[in-house]
């Protein structure tokens, strides 16, 4: 097996490891006589793969720490940068990680670097040195100094030190408030000298009687049903709203602990028994910047970030550094970075350019929520692909919630996605739903009312509790969604100046009547009443309410499915007249389309993101229907 196998394999297991990797953050590396083979900058551990590996020359490396003493820490740092640049060998296009330098004076095959919470609460402690000495008697512990090249020369200093006393280069090196370095020749050694790094930190915590999971609270839902949609907006840029993830109340961090906290989650947490927009205000007026977190003691915790998988990396942090904080106590209590330190991280470069890296390009609809009844098949399963492809946040909401969890894994969304369960037709299902989606994500900026069913049948013979079964879902459904969806966006929209828009996939047989489909087609009218009424209503609100009326989905199960499909629905109740099979029927509904073809999830999401986009544009049913419904 190669290193570079062995070197992926370690990055990939611990990094899928929470207990020692949030984030992606960490640091690993191979070396052979000639060359250096670095993790890139903006690649998780738990992902990267062999051919991601940065390829330096290591003389060329090493040339770092023959500068001249005149130089400044910028100026060291900027040619630090340049050589580094001039090192790489590989032509993979990726930036090789700013600690480069440190990996290569660490004379071993393997060199892993993490920041496991149970090592930071000792790195971060007041006594951590001491302890440190007394635990791990072998190891270098260095003071807290500025990442980047300033890091790396610091360690070879110390570390020429350390082997002129000792006759041996260090194996583990202690980073005060920022983590541990482990070198060894094999996979074995690091995996061993890890373990026991844990078992004596685990040990001494158990002694201390602290715990080794979090201290949570109770979520208390009326604070997060009261003031997540709102800050939703306060902590945006005025017309964008941000996500806002909702965790059981804890204990915050009080100041910066380490790197990741502070490039994640910023140095420190806005902690208030009740958020208004002026405390957001006067925060951002004494730090320089918004708060990421937002802690309200014995309530909640929330936590903020630019969309779904932004604001679940700010929360990983800030527990991590609640833990970090907690574990600490071991230590003679938090040792917080200085002003000057904590400066230097917030307006590092390298930092700026991992986040760049890893946060991917803008969409359409990046940073938007949008949730999606009936998501977990046919129509609505397209929609949210469609919508998730725009950069949405996609939460599908079906009565299946197993499908539902499926789809969700299946879509790839840069913005995240989620899965709740829903029946339309139940009013407190679809509080429910309303609530667990504020909790998860802080509020809903688009709505897709797209779940709905089918009967058909002549009105000579309907059943009335076939006929109850359609309303209900498609019309009193409609209703109840948008009852308990509005008063959200309306919260959220308080606090900023953009919209939010609610969207019912209608049908054509909301336009013209459907012959022996009256339960489907009469409920179709009717919520285009409804979106016309609720849009006049809810415009005071900053919410535009449109309805677009799909032509058939000949693909899909609705029309497709070979027993309840109405393909042959409508073969069983004659309403094609000759027609002796499926294919009859369908090609007797294809011939009705000028445009030959039956509509697509594609062509629906296009005319939704149509009503979303156009700002001046509410109350509207917009036909998609291959020119087959054409409006006087």
């Amino acid at each position: 097996m190669s290193n570079l196998t062995i070197i992926r394999e370690l990055s990939n297991r611990y990094g899928s490891n929470p207990e020692f990797v949030l984030a992606g953050g960490g640091n690993t590396s191979c070396k052979d006589e000639k060359y250096l083979y670095v993790k890139p900058s903006g690649v998780a551990l738990a992902k990267v793969a062999e051919e991601d590996f940065v390829k330096l020359e290591r003389e060329a490396v090493r040339r770092c720490f023959e500068m001249p003493e005149e130089l400044s820490g910028a100026e060291r740092e900027a040619l630090a940068g340049r050589l580094l640049n001039f090192a790489v060998v590989s032509t993979t296009g990726r930036r090789p990680s700013v600690e480069a330098p440190l990996h290569e004076l660490m004379p071993f095959t393997f060199v892993v670097h993490l920041h496991p919470a149970m090592v930071n609460g000792l790195t971060c402690g007041r006594d951590g040195e001491a302890v440190c000495r007394e635990l791990f008697p072998d190891a270098l512990w260095l003071p807290a100094t500025d990442p980047g090249f300033i890091l790396a020369n610091a360690v070879y200093r110390a570390n020429l030190a350390y082997k002129e006393r000792t006759g041996r280069p260090a194996s583990v090196i202690f980073l005060q408030n920022h983590g541990v370095f482990v070198g060894a020749d094999t996979a074995a050694e690091i995996e061993q000298i890890y373990a026991e790094i844990m078992r004596k930190l685990r040990a001494r915590y158990q002694a201390a009687g602290i715990p080794a999971e979090l201290e949570c609270g109770e979520l208390d839902r009326e604070t997060v049903n009261a003031f997540a949609p709102l800050l939703r907006g306060w902590l945006g840029d005025g017309e964008t709203p941000v996500t806002v993830k909702s965790l059981p109340p804890f204990r915050t961090a009080r100041g910066p602990l380490t790197p990741d906290h502070i490039v994640y989650a910023k140095s420190f947490a806005l902690v208030t028994e009740k958020p208004t927009r002026e405390a957001i205000e006067a925060f951002e007026k004494q730090n320089g910047y918004k708060p990421l977190v937002v802690e309200v003691p014995g309530k909640a915790v929330f936590c903020a970030g630019k969309n779904a998988p932004g604001a679940n990396t700010v929360a990983l942090l800030a527990r991590d550094a609640g833990r970090v904080q907690r574990f600490a106590d071991a230590f003679g209590g938090a040792a917080f970075l200085s002003d000057e330190r904590r400066s230097f991280i917030e307006n590092w470069e390298a930092e700026s350019y991992r986040r760049k890296v890893a946060g991917g390009a803008n969409a359409v609809l990046t940073g938007k929520v949008a949730v999606i009844t009936g998501g977990a098949q046919g129509f609505g399963f397209g929609i949210a692909e469609e919508l998730a492809a725009a950069g949405a946040t996609v939460v599908i909401a079906d009565l299946n919630f197993a499908g539902a969890e499926k789809a969700a894994q299946t879509i790839h969304a840069s913005g995240g996605t989620g899965a709740v369960a829903v029946n339309i037709a139940d009013e407190e299902s679809v509080a429910k739903m309303v609530e667990t989606v504020v909790e998860s994500f802080g509020g809903i900026d688009l709505f897709v009312a797209n779940a709905g069913v089918l009967k058909a049948g002549s009105v000579k013979s309907f059943e009335k509790k076939d006929w109850d079964f359609v309303t209900n879902i498609n019309y009193t459904g409609y209703f109840l969604c948008v009852k308990h969806v509005a008063p959200v966006m309306a919260l959220q929209n308080s606090a900023c100046s953009g919209w939010t828009d609610i969207v019912q996939v209608n049908s054509k047989s909301g336009l013209v009547g459907s012959n022996r489909n009256g339960a489907y087609a009469g409920g179709k009218f009717g919520t285009i009443g409804l979106t016309q009424s609720f849009a006049l209503e809810l415009v005071a609100d900053h919410i535009k309410v449109n309805s677009v009326c799909p032509g058939n989905f000949f693909d899909g199960p609705l029309w497709s499915d070979p027993v309840r499909g109405l393909f042959v629905q409508y073969l069983q109740s004659g309403k094609v007249p000759g027609a002796k099979s499926v294919a009859d029927v369908k090609v007797h509904y294809e011939k009705q389309i000028p445009m030959h073809r039956g509509c697509y999830p594609s062509d629906v999401a296009k005319a939704i993101l149509y009503a979303v986009m156009q700002p001046y544009e509410t109350g509207q049913a917009i036909p998609v229907t291959g020119g087959q419904v054409m409006l006087n």
